[in-house]
Formats: C-alpha cells, structure tokens, sequence
C-alpha cells in the first residue's frame, strides 16, 4: 500500500505543479521562438505515457530507496535533482544540438524547470507518504 500512495501522491504533484510550470513558464518561452510549431492543443496519450513511465522511473531510483532505507529527504531532493537534470537535459540538450530555432533561453528554462519540478515532486511524495503511509 505504502508503493501506491508514494506513486499516486509524486504523480499528482508532479502533475499539478507541471501543469502550472507549462502554462504559465515554459509555453511562453517556447511560443517566442517555436511557436509556429507548437499544439493548440497537447495530445495526451504521449503526455501520460512519458508522466507514468517518469514517475516510476524516480520511485524506482530516488523514492522508494528513501522509505525503505529511510533516507533523508535532503537526500530525496538532491538525487531527483539529478534524475530531473538527466531527463530534462537529454531532451533539451539534444534539441539545441540538432534544432536550428532552438534557443538557449528555452534550454534554461526548461532545464531549470525539470530539475525543480522532479526534485520537488519526489520530496513531497515521499514526506507525505510517510505523514499518512508508513
């Protein structure tokens, strides 16, 4: 039971607070430089495939080592830090090189918002599963 409630409550932070991030953060900055080729409208069947597999992937490595060896959560936010600076710079990294309007400003931005929202998503999953859980 303790698994589902760090998957469920790391999702629904991480959900909530990408959902924020996108509209108001990183769709600006985007718009300015690629807009033309951005979605009116995200498609979502890529979307939750990529938050379902991405919330395993920080259980599997940062959150649930945390409750089982009872981890700091100093420990839980450096190291989704570092998952986030992973996946978000692969993605943005590998955009600028082979992008001609990619910019650096939507690097940073983006690569700063990935580190902040994993490492957040993580630490409040795991503090609020063991308030209620363990």
């Amino acid at each position: 039971m303790t698994l589902v409630v760090l998957y469920i409550t790391t999702a629904v932070v991480f959900l909530a607070l990408d959902y924020v991030g996108l509209t108001y953060l990183i769709r600006p900055t985007f718009e300015k430089d690629i807009g033309h080729l951005l979605l009116e409208n995200f498609r979502i069947g890529p979307a939750l495939i990529f938050y379902a597999f991405y919330a395993g992937v920080l259980l599997w490595f940062v959150s649930w080592p945390a409750i089982t060896e009872d981890k700091s959560l100093l420990w839980v936010l450096g190291n989704a830090a570092l998952i986030g600076a992973l996946g978000y710079g692969t993605y943005e990294f590998t955009s600028l090189a082979v992008m001609k309007d990619w910019t650096w400003t939507m690097v940073a931005t983006d690569f700063t918002w990935g580190i902040c929202l994993t490492a957040t998503a993580a630490t409040a999953g795991v503090w609020i599963t063991r308030a209620v859980a363990v």
